[in-house]
């Protein structure tokens, strides 16, 4: 019956050591992220089959360790961070395929073409540029013609044809206003 108060001491140390490598860890999954992240779930697992619970928290830890090394060194030194992340590649240059960077990245057109649907983007030739990203997602910037027009631009352009706007009223209430200024005892009035 030992397994059991050692399992949940694990899974317990587990999250500590998770949540103490960070967010960046767990949302952006580069390579080395994944693989020291796949050697913690193969570590924390290895002592309910065999003894060493001591053992495996401290082989995580050292894990964890070096995964924030690694991160601090890239903060500090571009060059450890091409080494070890490395840069966006470009795959759509003024919205033209650029072929070679899709061979590169082993990424056929049609693959690339699914990720531009799943961004809402239905036409190529709409991207100035196209990156696929080193957590190997899809960054892109619209041409001029094709970006979507904000609020800042539509007011802009109605108070060159002589519209003035009202002065907005106070402030209202924000579901970041408790992150900002500190945490509240009570809920935002909107989420109640």
């Amino acid at each position: 019956m030992d397994f059991i108060w050692q399992s949940f001491l694990l899974i317990f140390v587990g999250i500590l050591l998770l949540r103490i490598s960070g967010r960046k860890s767990i949302s952006q999954m580069t390579l080395a992220t994944t693989v020291v992240m796949i050697s913690i779930g193969t570590i924390i697992v290895q002592p309910i089959i065999e003894t060493s619970v001591v053992r495996t928290i401290i082989a995580a830890s050292i894990f964890v360790s070096v995964l924030i090394a690694l991160e601090y060194v890239q903060l500090k030194f571009n060059l450890f961070e091409n080494l070890l992340t490395g840069k966006s590649i470009v795959v759509v240059e003024n919205g033209e395929l650029n072929m070679k960077n899709l061979k590169r990245l082993r990424l056929t057109v049609d693959q690339l073409e699914k990720r531009l649907r799943q961004a809402g983007i239905s036409n190529i030739t709409d991207l100035k540029t196209g990156t696929i990203e080193t957590n190997g997602q899809l960054g892109y910037e619209f041409t001029e013609d094709a970006k979507p027009l904000t609020i800042g631009d539509f007011k802009k352009m109605m108070q060159a044809y002589g519209y003035t706007f009202p002065v907005q009223e106070s402030e209202k209430p924000s579901i970041f206003n408790e992150i900002i200024n500190g945490h509240s005892s009570s809920n935002p009035d909107q989420l109640q």
